[in-house]
Parts: C-alpha cells; structure tokens; sequence
C-alpha cells in the first residue's frame, strides 16, 4: 500500500472521523473506501449495452422466424 498526504477541509474530515468512531472502523479505512468507490463510479465506470452504437456483423446469414430457439443454437446443443 502506498502511504500518501492530502488536505481535506476540516467539516469534511470531522465527518470521516465521526463515522469512524460510530462504525468503529480507522478513519483512513473509510478514506480509502471512498478513493476506491471514485475510483471505481468516476475514473474506470462501467458501460451499459446501451452505451455501445450499433455496428454491422455483416450480411445475415440465416433469417430466424419466432419456432428458432437462440439458445440452443449458441450452446451447440442443436436437436
């Protein structure tokens, strides 16, 4: 772990201790569980599928009407 400095405010520090002492958990616990919560929302967010645009695959090669069960066909498992 690398140990680092940084100024906070001191209303935003009184918080983080406060809770530290009502969840009995190191200030710096809840500290580093904040960076990695930014970390994770802010700097590397996940993307939705609705996120993505479109792209082509291609021509169709099989047009599917509503008897095609996808799912045996992605699985291999074809009766």
């Amino acid at each position: 772990m690398k140990t680092i400095t940084i100024n906070v405010s001191e209303p935003v520090y009184a918080e983080f201790r406060e809770a530290s002492k009502a969840m009995g958990r190191p200030t710096s616990e809840l500290i580093r569980e904040a960076m990695e919560y930014y970390r994770k929302e802010r700097l590397r967010p996940r993307r939705s599928l609705s996120d993505f645009r479109p792209r082509s695959a291609g021509k169709v090669l099989k047009y599917l009407d509503g008897r095609d069960d996808l799912l045996e066909e992605m699985s291999g498992s074809e009766q």
